[in-house]
């Protein structure tokens, strides 16, 4: 007997144009109608070790197909909800922001107008990186929106000042941050071992406000107690670097540390942050596919992103 999965195309992951989850493209970014947009933003100049990142958007899509479900959402049955219903879901690809080989700012330019054709719509912007600069543009496009807290997941806490004139690399994007007034604090989280920013960094980012937890201190102290560090019913930006999660589940990517998160380490705290305030905006960087044949690394950042954009989407239209 045929039922209603039946019917028009079965669609597999490996079939047809390589969309995130396979939802439409919009070439034309002065029209957009989604609650949700993905942007790629294909940039790695910035990186200080392993460049790679700038195939990132592309892998990660490609790694998206996994989870482009063909029945109506993808049901959890621990949470009891399915996420992303086709009659309630309205996202939207707009492919990448065109980025100019060895020019950071005018790459960073491009991928700022982007994030604010979506912001302009009223979606929510989601940047698949890149490298961690592309957060920086990414900030910079909130100008003339209200105020937020930034969270950062993240191995490295990415709060250089000035480093032989780099002012916009993959260390600088917090520091950077940290310089806008409608950047209200930041909760940095899974800070560890030798990093890139020196102990005046670490002074500096504490003295605006930050509060700084390792993946020992977050699993020591617990979910409940890192949450206090975030203001409850206030605006957020999430941005996370793949390298906040151990080598050993992602090893695609620049600068691996050890010591990392796990899957659900990270997916219980988006859960919770969803649920505590309104996200109006994510970025995930730092995935270098060519460092990992097994491409699980990719595949772990479209399922991460997945079930964030469905979590975001559920509560907030419930």
């Amino acid at each position: 007997m045929n039922n209603e999965y039946d019917e028009g195309r079965l669609n597999l992951p490996f079939v047809g144009i390589c969309t995130f989850g396979k939802y439409p493209y919009v070439q034309d970014w002065s029209n957009i109608n989604a609650d949700v947009a993905i942007l790629g933003a294909p940039f790695d100049s910035g990186s200080q070790f392993r460049s790679g990142a700038r195939m990132g958007p592309r892998s990660i899509r490609e790694a998206s197909t996994l989870f482009s479900f063909g029945h109506d959402g993808a049901y959890d049955h621990e949470d009891d909800i399915t996420y992303l219903p086709s009659e309630t879901t309205k996202i939207v690809d707009l492919g990448d922001a065109d980025i100019i080989h060895t020019d950071t700012i005018k790459s960073h330019e491009n991928i700022k107008y982007g994030v604010q054709k979506i912001l302009q719509a009223k979606a929510i912007p989601i940047i698949l990186g890149g490298d961690h600069s592309v957060n920086i543009p990414c900030i910079d496009a909130f100008e003339n929106e209200d105020e937020f807290h930034l969270i950062q997941i993240d191995a490295h806490l990415d709060f250089v000042d000035e480093r032989h004139g780099v002012r916009y690399g993959h260390g600088n994007p917090m520091r950077r941050a940290s310089e806008k007034k409608y950047v209200t604090g930041m909760t940095q989280i899974g800070i560890r071992n030798v990093s890139s920013t020196a102990k005046d960094g670490y002074t500096d980012a504490r003295a605006r406000g930050s509060s700084i937890f390792s993946v020992r201190q977050f699993r020591n102290l617990g979910l409940k107690k890192i949450l206090e560090s975030v203001p409850k019913n206030k605006r957020y930006y999430i941005s996370i670097d793949i390298d906040a999660f151990d080598p050993s589940i992602a090893p695609g990517t620049g600068t691996p540390s050890h010591g990392g998160f796990y899957y659900y380490d990270i997916l219980e705290l988006l859960d919770a942050i969803i649920q505590r305030g309104e996200v109006i905006g994510m970025d995930l960087v730092e995935v270098a596919p060519d460092y990992d044949l097994t491409f699980s690394t990719s595949t772990l950042a479209a399922q991460l992103l997945m079930n964030a954009i469905g979590r975001i989407l559920h509560y907030k239209i419930k």
